[in-house]
């Protein structure tokens, strides 16, 4: 096949590789429109399942990625002067930059030709399928050529209450790292996890009110980045923080987009990754789906002989692996746009519910008694069937009444999700 990748992210990269190893003889170009190594982002954070199944499908970029991580196995919670240690699952962080590297540099030694500083216009993307059998929009959440077909596509934006930004900081946490203050215009919270030796990512997410009564609003971004500093001068102990401002020095402020489509191909034409499908990044998921997306649509393009018959595979079997993630993203995000719910209970009941905040039980159920629920839960199997059961029925019966939006799934943590971030 001739494969035209339009976006040079994780999703792309990793797909041409795979297409690569499946036939050599496949002729795959990708196309960035960014200079190599500009990315947004700092650190990008995945668990054990995603390695193992990086060396199920090619060992030696699973090897490479594994090299270039750092790994932490505990979470902790700052709640005003109070806080919590979690001991659990480990995870990985590494720098989004270096995975980009990684990949470009495998997909270049398998004969994928890698294009930077090379935009498409809008001739180049309305011509660019009778040039190829197939064209992958791996261009990300606001992707040029599924907008040029939006009506096709059905596409559907939602965007999220609460504002935040993406920033870097010299402090490496040891551990995943939660930070809630209390302002007098509201709460304003943070994540931080490390990605490398010398750096973590730092994420600030609060509510508009909060975001304007502080003026942050209006602030500049080195202004932006000097208030985050004093109010996050306990968990950075010192060190500062790290941003990109715009061109005109403002702030890169953001409410997160959640992006579905009716469907996913058009002609030769297939969204992959953010292009298709994006989740709320508070459960840490979105490289992970995106690499999953590439081994799906792989995997149907080499089995299924017509063109269309496996790009509604592809489809078919990437939105039923998505549901319980896009379920739990929802109410992850919903959680945080809570946080007055949850925040006056003793750390320990706070973080074990900021650890459950997928499910569609707990908006329903008096915080307190939901944890003493799910402690119970946790020793008897009997209580485990009854809470599995009955909160997607809950969940059900709400938005049947019309005051919860979107389609509620199973409760709890949908494998891959974790109290963690890092898209």
């Amino acid at each position: 096949m001739k494969v035209v990748c339009v976006g040079g992210g994780p999703a792309g990269l990793y797909f041409s590789i795979l297409m690569k190893l499946r036939d050599a003889s496949h002729d795959i170009t990708v196309h960035e429109r960014d200079p190599a190594g500009s990315t947004y982002g700092w650190g990008v954070t995945y668990w054990s399942g995603l390695l193992d199944t990086l060396h199920r499908h090619d060992p030696v970029t699973a090897r490479a990625v594994a090299a270039h991580s750092v790994r932490w196995s505990d979470g902790v919670a700052y709640v005003r002067d109070r806080s919590t240690v979690h001991h659990g699952d480990e995870g990985f962080g590494i720098s989004r930059h270096t995975l980009l590297d990684v990949l470009a540099e495998r997909a270049r030694s398998l004969g994928v030709r890698v294009h930077f500083r090379h935009p498409l216009t809008g001739e180049d993307l309305d011509g660019i399928g009778a040039r190829a059998d197939l064209v992958v929009a791996c261009d990300g959440a606001n992707s040029a050529l599924r907008t040029r077909h939006a009506d096709h596509f059905g596409t559907h934006v939602a965007t999220g209450r609460n504002t935040y930004v993406w920033l870097g900081t010299t402090k490496v946490f040891d551990a995943f790292t939660f930070a809630f203050v209390e302002t007098p215009h509201g709460w304003i919270w943070c994540y931080g996890y490390r990605y490398g030796e010398e750096h973590s990512t730092f994420v600030v997410e609060c509510a508009p009110a909060t975001w304007a009564g502080l003026g942050l609003d209006r602030a500049s971004h080195a202004e932006g980045l000097a208030l985050l500093q004093r109010l996050f001068a306990g968990p950075l102990d010192g060190h500062p923080l790290i941003g990109r401002a715009h061109d005109d020095g403002s702030a890169r402020w953001l409410n997160f987009r959640t992006v579905t489509n009716r469907t996913w191909y058009r002609d030769n034409l297939v969204l992959l990754g953010d292009a298709a499908h994006t989740t709320h990044y508070s459960i840490g998921a979105g490289t992970t789906l995106a690499l999953e997306d590439a081994i799906a649509l792989t995997d149907a393009l080499h089995d299924v002989p017509r063109l269309q018959t496996a790009l509604a595979r592809y489809e078919r079997e990437r939105r039923t692996a998505l549901v319980p993630t896009q379920s739990a993203a929802r109410y992850s995000a919903r959680w945080y746009e809570n946080l007055p719910r949850y925040i006056d209970l003793a750390p320990p009941e706070m973080f074990a519910l900021l650890g459950q905040r997928h499910s569609p039980l707990l908006p329903y159920v008096p915080p307190q008694l939901y944890y003493r629920i799910d402690r119970a839960a946790g020793r008897l199997e009997s209580l485990r069937r009854l809470k599995r059961w009955l909160g997607p029925r809950i969940a059900r019966t709400v938005a049947g009444a019309g005051r919860l939006p979107g389609r509620p799934d199973l409760p709890g943590r949908p494998e891959g999700a974790r109290p963690g971030l890092g898209e």
